[in-house]
């Protein structure tokens, strides 16, 4: 039997930086992983890498390309006729950015001598895990480990009224590889993945309609933030459809009718495809626990407590299959701190400053409260938004939609949530990430000396907006 300090069950951006701390800080690190690609070769990275982040990422900035040659880049003297798309090419460059990371992480397994064992992991007791790997070398071995860290991700949720056959009716990873665009996508679900897959395959020429089931997009952003939202893509040529549902969807020859219940009745239409984005569920299916004694809620998420630490000692989760947002880099962090815990370090969490980010154009970020949140705690504060429209180089760039809100403490000025939409919102919430870490006040950014001409201005501004002295507005 194999010995090692730590087992990691999973090789998402959870399990596979867990276990590169782990090494760094000196353990024996095994990694259980079972992905495979399409051709069936085993592959690190988890859905992030090769069917989650980072393909859609790659396929959001094709698009968008494609689409400002469409539409925008005449504003700038810059005319092209004739444009057509290659989807075959546009799909190979993205294979080929998954395929350069997934070798990436390799590469530090080697380096950090990871020992790599493919297959499912399964719970024995705390300290034992059975590795068992399928394919033609079928086989099943035993190993153990002082500290079991379960990142084990999550898989799309799916509907009652919509069950997934991947042709028609398709999920996230479906949709990452259509072999045409869709004439017509009915995207069900008005959160991240939807809205980032939906506007993908828009910009390249679909007619896409967004159902939702609430009374607004996003549900946890700020209201202002998700109206303008839905302001800018509605004007992008997404329909979104709030308060509705599927009632039924039929198979035809080529596609899907859909009946489609709103408040004000019910339309039935044709789609070539239906993508189901109604949210994910953890993997928790297949690790044994409740034999041994692993305590899960009612949704299959396992329980833990501040430090991802479970029920049972030495045994810990982290990622999608624990409470909080199914981020990427939340999980990674949470990777680092049990690593650090594991060897005696008081490592620890902040979950209000993990930023969220929506890739569509503009782009969405915030972190912390929003005023919905602070108004239900009753926390005073203070508010302080700036267009970009008035920012010098989103004027330059032709990028002026969108703005930044900052709030503030209305007593002490400590800064409390940060919200973004517009141009490189994802790179610029990292100023108020790092000001919130620190207990950084709106005085702080606003003394804080800003490029010209930059975005981040815009950001500036906001923070003088706190105390109503902004200079460009």
């Amino acid at each position: 039997m194999q010995r090692f300090d730590v087992a990691v069950i999973g090789a998402g951006p959870g399990g596979y930086v867990a276990a590169i701390r782990c090494a760094q800080l000196g353990l024996s690190t095994a990694v259980i992983d079972q992905w495979r690609d399409r051709q069936g070769a085993h592959r690190l990275g988890g859905t992030c890498l090769n069917v989650g982040c980072v393909p859609s990422k790659a396929l959001l900035d094709s698009s968008e390309k494609y689409s400002q040659l469409n539409h925008d880049f005449a504003a700038h003297g810059i005319l092209a006729k004739d444009v057509s798309l290659d989807l075959d090419t546009l799909l190979a460059r993205k294979d080929k950015i998954v395929s350069t990371l997934t070798r990436g992480v390799a590469a530090l397994f080697m380096k950090n001598k990871i020992t790599w064992l493919k297959g499912s992991g399964r719970l024995l007791d705390n300290k034992t895990v059975q590795v068992v790997s399928d394919g033609e070398n079928a086989s099943t071995e035993t190993i153990s480990a002082n500290h079991i860290i379960i990142a084990t991700g999550s898989k799309p949720r799916a509907l009652d009224a919509a069950p997934f056959d991947h042709e028609f009716i398709v999920d996230s990873t479906d949709a990452l590889s259509f072999e045409r665009v869709p004439k017509r996508l009915l995207v069900v679900g008005g959160g991240v993945i939807g809205l980032e897959l939906g506007s993908v395959w828009s910009r390249l020429g679909s007619k896409v309609t967004v159902l939702v089931r609430g009374s607004q997009l996003l549900g946890k952003a700020d209201i202002q933030l998700a109206e303008t939202a839905t302001k800018l893509l509605t004007e992008q040529g997404l329909d979104i459809r709030f308060e509705a549902q599927i009632a039924e969807l039929n198979p035809t020859k080529s596609g899907v009718s859909a009946k489609i219940a709103q408040k004000d009745g019910a339309d039935t239409l044709k789609f070539d495809k239906v993508l189901v984005s109604v949210g994910r569920e953890p993997n928790t299916t297949g690790l044994n626990a409740t034999n041994i004694g692993l305590r899960l809620d009612d949704k299959g998420f396992i329980e833990v407590d501040e430090f991802c630490q479970t029920n049972i000692a030495g045994i810990y989760a982290i990622g999608d299959v624990v409470r909080g947002p199914m981020l990427a880099h939340k999980a990674s962090e949470e990777g680092v701190m049990v690593a650090e815990r594991i060897c005696g370090q008081k490592s620890h969490m902040n979950y209000l400053t993990v930023p969220w980010v929506i890739y569509t154009f503009p782009e969405i970020a915030w972190v912390g409260y929003t005023p919905q949140e602070l108004d239900e705690k009753g926390i005073a504060y203070k508010s302080g938004t700036f267009p970009f429209r008035a920012n010098g180089r989103a004027l330059a760039m032709g990028a002026t939609q969108g703005f930044v809100k900052l709030l503030s403490d209305a007593r002490t000025d400590r800064l409390l949530g940060a919200h973004i939409i517009g141009p490189n919102a994802s790179e610029m919430i990292a100023e108020a990430v790092l000001a919130m870490e620190f207990d950084g006040s709106g005085e702080d950014l606003a003394r804080t000396i800003h490029a010209h001409p930059t975005l981040s201005e815009a950001f500036h501004e906001a923070a003088l907006g706190l105390d109503q002295r902004m200079i460009h507005l």
